[in-house]
């Protein structure tokens, strides 16, 4: 283990030195990384690791939880139209589009084809945070459109898991499980409130005032993975519940303190859940079906790029328009969590 741990570690930083004298971002050089441990060292079993895919969630908690920082309420109330109105209908057609595309090109089963096209819809949080946070673009007019889009796909995780664990189910009826929901969804915005008012300021002025770097960054970590767990045992993502706490947290005169400390816990995770995205490359199945796999993949660009492009052009200039479209037309992590979880409940096969 600790040869792979060293090996990962020269490899991604070589990598990422060549790439970075390119202009290449260093999503690039993990990516590779986790392919070329994956067959450098026969890992082909231990890529499908929970406890791997885990720590590498966790630096989209991190990031999230920063991109938290950087709003507060009235900021997210701002962005209304971005959030609820492009990314609703964003996540909406390209759900149905896709779901008919499936259904009546590739012949397969109505559930099977609503599974798909909501996977689908979905982008790279992490990839499309990450280059917007690293070229400075997250404050610009196409940042701020991306990243509406982007946090309206987070909150619909939730009903797309919701609608999986339907499909799968006869047993639970489909109010009950609305409504347990709609409760869980209540108690974790109330409980958070409550915690971000009352609570939170108090206890970062008690931790300020020991004057203790590795306490205060403790704490922070502490507050982070907390938010973030309680959301997931509530049935939610765990970016969100640590989006959610940023935004508390950018209400406090701490935020700036915070987001400095926390850069480092966010790159590693980051690089981490990068690695174990090149993890899951499976050359084997390119190569059986490299045309199928580039009819999709062109298909799915160009879908994407065109249907947001469309949207958004009415209430922008067309070069914003066309740089959002073209920073979200990517498969995105959460999507693989609805494949794995359908697939787990039998609603969709291998082939």
């Amino acid at each position: 283990m600790l040869e792979i741990i060293v090996a990962g570690i020269g490899i991604a930083t070589i990598l990422n030195l060549l790439l970075k004298k390119l202009h290449i971002p260093t999503i690039i050089g993990f990516i590779i990384t986790g392919t070329i441990l994956t067959y450098g060292f026969d890992l082909q079993d231990a890529k499908n690791s929970h406890d791997l895919k885990l720590i590498g969630e966790f630096g989209i908690v991190f990031l999230m939880f920063t991109i938290g920082l950087e709003f507060s309420v009235k900021h997210l109330l701002h962005m209304k139209k971005e959030v609820f109105l492009y990314g609703g209908l964003q996540v909406v057609l390209s759900t149905v589009l896709i779901s008919l595309i499936a259904f009546h090109a590739f012949g397969l089963p109505e559930k099977t084809s609503l599974i798909i096209g909501a996977a689908m819809a979905l982008s790279s949080t992490a990839i499309v945070l990450k280059m917007l946070n690293a070229n400075g673009d997250i404050n610009q007019e196409y940042g701020q459109r991306a990243l509406g889009i982007l946090l309206f796909q987070d909150i619909a995780v939730i009903p797309i898991l919701l609608m999986i664990t339907m499909f799968s189910t006869n047993d639970i009826p489909v109010t009950s499980l609305l409504m347990q929901t709609f409760v869980a969804a209540f108690a974790l915005m109330v409980g958070l409130w409550f915690s971000g008012k009352y609570l939170l300021q108090p206890f970062l002025y008690e931790v300020t005032k020991v004057n203790s770097p590795e306490i205060f960054i403790g704490s922070i970590l502490f507050l982070v993975l907390s938010s973030s767990s309680i959301a997931h045992l509530m049935g939610f993502s765990y970016s969100l519940g640590a989006f959610m706490a940023g935004m508390l947290i950018a209400e406090t005169r701490y935020k700036h303190q915070i987001e400095a400390d926390l850069i480092p816990f966010r790159d590693l995770l980051l690089g981490v859940f990068f690695v174990t995205v090149g993890m899951q490359i499976d050359f084997d199945i390119l190569s059986e079906h490299i045309l199928t796999v580039l009819l999709v993949l062109v298909g799915l660009i160009l879908f994407k790029v065109t249907l947001i492009f469309s949207l958004i052009q009415f209430a922008t200039s067309k070069r914003v328009a066309l740089k959002t479209a073209l920073s979200l037309f990517q498969f995105g992590e959460f999507g693989l969590v609805v494949f794995e979880l359908a697939s787990a409940k039998n609603l969709i096969d291998d082939s």
